[in-house]
């Protein structure tokens, strides 16, 4: 298999495993406190990055690296855990994969903001008509929408992004799965004592919280991002990062079989709509160069 080839595959399975992370936390959250899940996937990730860590014997981030460090920590760690945990108190997880519909999209203007790249028109159209469907979406819910659960995605989708496009970014010099690994190891020193402060003192918490929580810390927040990273690495950031545009689709399936939740035509729609708007987007997120043309010699 050639690196590029192993570079798709590992972005496959990285965002197949992305993809059972709301409708876990969906099942998380009816029983355990937000904030408890995410403290405690944080924490039991840590834990896990300190082992693998010390196991291959990894060295340590420079100064210049931590800054990126903190960034990815905020983003993936910490922000996009919290704000989606909350808002999946208030909107189905199902509702929610709409939102992540623009997930590539927020990806690709950090990428852009922190790259320096100037992106064509055409790019800025897409981007505008993404958001378009999913804020028309949104407000077609009427009563049976919960503003504040919709304004939680939008900012987890927001600083999602910024954690994905500084990890990929970083993981060019300090290697795929060290920027998750040492950004876990970061936020272990606050995750864990609050994870033990806010553990559940009453009732015993049901068999699908538990393994929600489970899922999540395993896998979306520790060995998801170990495939995902080794995957832009080897195939290209621009190339593996579209593999995300599948993540609606893949969620939306689990979250009707395993949560029995509706999905709706209208949801596929507009998931369907923002994809769309997300691929014109990628090919235009970069502006074309003139070739230039070879001169003859005298």
């Amino acid at each position: 298999m050639t690196k590029a080839a192993s570079g798709w595959l590992n972005g496959l399975i990285a965002v197949a495993i992305f993809s059972g992370s709301m409708p876990a936390t969906r099942a998380a959250v009816l029983d355990l406190d937000p904030v408890f899940v995410t403290v405690a996937r944080g924490a039991i990730a840590g834990v896990l990055a300190v082992a693998i860590l010390a196991g291959f014997k990894s060295k340590r981030p420079s100064r210049a690296e931590l800054k990126s460090l903190l960034i990815t920590t905020g983003g993936v760690v910490v922000g996009f855990p919290l704000l989606s945990a909350l808002a999946l108190r208030h909107v189905t997880s199902a509702h929610s994969l709409v939102f992540l519909g623009l997930l590539p999209l927020s990806t690709a203007v950090f990428a852009v903001l922190r790259g320096g790249e100037r992106p064509q028109l055409l790019f800025w159209i897409f981007s505008g008509l993404g958001s378009l469907c999913v804020a028309g979406f949104a407000l077609s819910q009427g009563a049976s929408a919960s503003p504040l659960g919709d304004g939680l995605l939008f900012l987890a989708v927001i600083v999602c992004g910024l954690g994905y496009a500084e990890g990929a970014r970083l993981s060019r010099t300090l290697g795929g799965w060290q920027v998750i690994s040492w950004a876990l190891v970061i936020a272990l020193p606050v995750m864990l004592p609050l994870s033990l402060l806010l553990l559940p003192s009453a009732g015993r918490p049901t068999a699908p919280a538990l393994l929600g929580l489970a899922y999540v810390s395993i896998f979306s927040m520790l060995i998801g991002f170990i495939f995902w990273y080794r995957g832009l690495s080897q195939g290209g950031i621009a190339a593996v990062g579209q593999l995300q545009l599948l993540q609606p689709f893949f969620g939306l399936a689990l979250a009707s079989l395993l949560l029995h939740e509706t999905v709706s035509s209208a949801m596929l729609l507009v998931t369907v709509a923002v994809i769309a708007c997300v691929v014109g987007a990628r090919a235009f997120a970069h502006r074309r160069t003139p070739t230039a043309t070879a001169r003859p010699v005298a």
